[in-house]
């Protein structure tokens, strides 16, 4: 099976809005792993982990947000895959 992992950067309205927990369920969901935490400039990393198209599932989410959120930007990088498990929220 195909690995990717993706290390995202998600700016604007993202904090405070259930973002992280909205992810976690939908990375769980997917069967992606990873984690995702709160920034202190205001924004949210995560790394996503798994199948390509489950890892992009889980980007497209991230340019939406849940309800509440206002994504301005979102930076994307590719990584070595490192066989994470589980989805944490930190």
């Amino acid at each position: 099976m195909s690995v990717t992992r993706k290390r995202v950067l998600v700016h604007g309205r993202v904090q405070g809005v259930f973002f992280r927990d909205s992810a976690r369920r939908k990375a769980s969901a997917r069967g992606v792993a990873g984690w995702m935490v709160n920034r202190p400039d205001g924004s949210v990393e995560a790394v996503f982990e798994g199948d390509p198209d489950a890892v992009e599932a889980m980007l497209a989410f991230c340019r939406e947000g849940p309800r509440g959120a206002a994504v301005e930007r979102l930076d994307v990088w590719d990584e070595e895959p490192e066989g994470l498990t589980g989805f944490e929220v930190r």
